[in-house]
């Protein structure tokens, strides 16, 4: 999959750019409702993702793109459905999660990409 995390704030997937966090679902691309997860922004200082939103749960990876610096807070709980869930949750850098889906099939992609802090 084509992906490129040119820096703060802004992300191009296959030639589209996105300023906003995105959910890519087997290679389809939407943009992260971070709706349901606001009401725990007071808790980590920032809108984490939690799992109230609608995450891509499809074995055997997620991919989770934490920011330009790494500060994306995951909560516990969605740890905990991974486990439950059988997917290898692996959070990184945006900058580092899109090196490493630039490897990966397109089908196979299934990431959260915050594309700010």
């Amino acid at each position: 999959m084509d992906v490129e995390y040119p820096g703060f704030g802004a992300i191009v997937i296959d030639g589209r750019h996105f300023d906003h966090d995105v959910v890519v679902m087997a290679g389809r691309v939407r943009r992260r409702k971070k709706g349901p997860s606001k009401p725990y922004r007071s808790r980590y200082g920032h809108t984490p993702l939690s799992p109230d939103e609608e995450i891509p749960w499809s074995p055997p990876q997620l991919m989770v793109g934490t920011g330009a610096s790494g500060r994306l807070p995951i909560m516990p709980e969605v740890w905990d459905e991974a486990r439950v869930r059988g997917v290898e949750l692996v959070a990184l850098p945006t900058s580092e999660a899109c090196e490493a889906l630039r490897s990966m099939e397109k089908s196979q992609v299934h990431a959260i990409l915050h594309v700010t802090c």
